[in-house]
């Protein structure tokens, strides 16, 4: 072999050689093909499990219908198996993806095989204890049938507790509460009525099963409706532990109506790079309790810094200063709203009103502002970081308009053209100049930056002072409520806020206040 043929054949023998390796990576890792074999051992195996535990309440059914005729499982355990055998046939559907992938043997699909792989996983599990639910309940009214006695007794500890808890104190919150916020009448008269429900009917079941209850106590179950006898045991249990948790969500529900709160975001920054980067929120909790129309609501507030996700971070980078959630007295915790707006202004009464429990409006120089009573100085305060600027009603207005659209409102700065509100605006800047955000650059990045116009530009604000940089365009309602999901994690532990000294007030009247009409 001559040295030119020698050459040749060392470079094919490279290039097979290359091709060859490449091939082998080109593979799924082995790890991905081990997981797709236990898999589909696992959901051949749940198929089968599936399988027997039907047959086997099935048979548990069909031997005793007096029984099972009379309660509701009787009715749903069937359903309940099609709706787990439908989960496995979601994870089926996922294993034949798995088969393609696997056949296919590229390293590329790896990503798309695990995730694949999660879901079929999540499914199979899923399923199989919807599955074993089922055989574990039929097991339990098995199991009560032969222990009849016992649980005509535990029936009579259930009639008693519903006998003997005490709705007074639930009652008498309930009538206060409708006294002052007469809109939530009907929908607390409805859970009121729910709880009175549960005494009534016990009674009902309690009296209806009598004679069943005194053949079952002695050990003569002749002609006793056993089906029947525990259901009624049944409901009475569920029903003396839901008259607790009902009586108890009551209370708490007209407890909120007595207080209003906001959670501000007063800071934010960005820590560390890559994929070690982290987002903090600072989160300032304002919370007033009103204990009745004539006396004064008490605030407090607490802060604490959170990490959270980016997106979360993102979607609220612009709301530096605002209220991005803010809940009214005579509202549940539930309908709080969730689209930022200017802290402070949900306080503030319709001019037409004149003036609510928070203070009223008034009229000099030419103009029509807000002013605080003396009483809410300190929620006043916090919630302009002690650095309130009364609104004025062309403000209160447009805040309105944006508010029934579902928008936020960032106001616009008569002598810029920036707005005043947000991370943006001017009178946030004089605010929160000593934040992190500010410190970081945040309001130097703005669009407005060394533009002229004002607070920035007034006598009253400090040099230091630099506009704030994000998006301000409006935001469709959602787009600032908290995610469900993952949720924030608290670092550090919760600190108490105390407020520094309140600075001059604007003039106060005798109070006017209009109870629950602050809206």
């Amino acid at each position: 072999m001559n040295r030119k043929t020698l050459r040749l054949f060392t470079v094919a023998l490279s290039v097979v050689i290359a091709v060859l390796a490449a091939s082998a990576l080109d593979r799924l890792p082995s790890s991905v093909r081990a997981q797709i074999d236990s898999e589909r051992a696992a959901l051949s195996s749940a198929r089968n499990q599936l399988h027997t535990g039907r047959d086997r309440v099935g048979a548990q059914v069909q031997s005793d219908p007096a029984l099972f005729g009379a309660i509701p499982f009787g009715g749903a355990w069937s359903g309940r198996f099609d709706q787990a055998a439908t989960g496995l046939d979601s994870a089926g559907r996922d294993m034949d993806e798995l088969t393609r992938l696997e056949k296919h043997n590229r390293h590329t699909d790896a990503a798309q095989a695990k995730s694949v792989l999660e879901s079929e996983r999540n499914l199979r599990t899923r399923a199989l204890s919807d599955a074993e639910a089922v055989q574990k309940e039929a097991a339990r009214w098995v199991d009560a049938k032969n222990h009849l006695p016992q649980q005509v007794q535990e029936m009579e500890r259930a009639h008693h507790a519903i006998d003997a808890f005490d709705l007074a104190p639930v009652t008498a919150a309930v009538a206060h509460a409708e006294a002052d916020w007469p809109a939530k009448k009907p929908d607390l008269d409805a859970r009121l009525d729910a709880g009175r429900a549960i005494v009534t009917n016990g009674d009902k079941l309690w009296q209806s099963t009598a004679e069943d209850r005194r053949k079952a106590a002695g050990g003569d179950l002749s002609g006793v409706n056993t089906g029947a006898l525990l259901a009624a045991a049944d409901t009475l249990t569920t029903s003396a532990a839901d008259q607790a948790r009902q009586a108890g969500e009551l209370q708490s529900l007209t407890g909120q109506l007595y207080t209003s709160w906001d959670k501000l975001l007063v800071d934010m920054q960005a820590r560390g790079e890559g994929n070690a980067r982290e987002y903090d929120q600072k989160i300032r909790t304002v919370r007033t309790h009103i204990t009745d129309a004539a006396k004064t609501g008490d605030t407090a507030s607490d802060e604490q810094w959170m990490i959270v996700q980016r997106p979360t971070y993102d979607a609220m980078r612009g709301d530096l200063g605002m209220a991005i959630e803010h809940k009214s007295a005579g509202l549940y915790d539930s309908e709080a709203e969730h689209v930022a707006q200017p802290a402070g202004m949900a306080y503030v009464a319709p001019p037409t009103q004149g003036s609510n429990q928070y203070g009223y409006w008034d009229h000099r120089d030419g103009r029509d502002f807000w002013v605080f009573y003396g009483q809410y100085a300190l929620l006043r305060d916090l919630l302009s970081n002690h650095d309130y600027r009364p609104y004025d009603r062309y403000e209160y207005e447009g805040y309105r308009t944006e508010q029934s659209r579902g928008q936020t409102y960032y106001g616009h700065d008569s002598g810029s053209d920036a707005p005043k509100y947000g991370s943006q605006g001017t009178t946030t800047q004089n605010r929160y100049s000593g934040s992190k955000y500010a410190q970081s650059g945040g309001f130097r990045d703005s669009q407005y930056a060394g533009k002229s116009g004002g607070y920035r530009d007034s006598q009253y604000a400090s040099p230091s002072m630099r506009e704030p940089g994000a998006d301000h365009s409006p935001k469709s309602f959602g787009h600032n409520s908290s995610p469900s999901s993952p949720a924030p994690r608290a670092a550090p532990a919760p600190r108490s806020y105390h407020p520094a000294p309140s600075p001059s007030r604007p003039p106060m009247r005798s109070p006017g206040r209009s109870f629950g009409r602050h809206k």
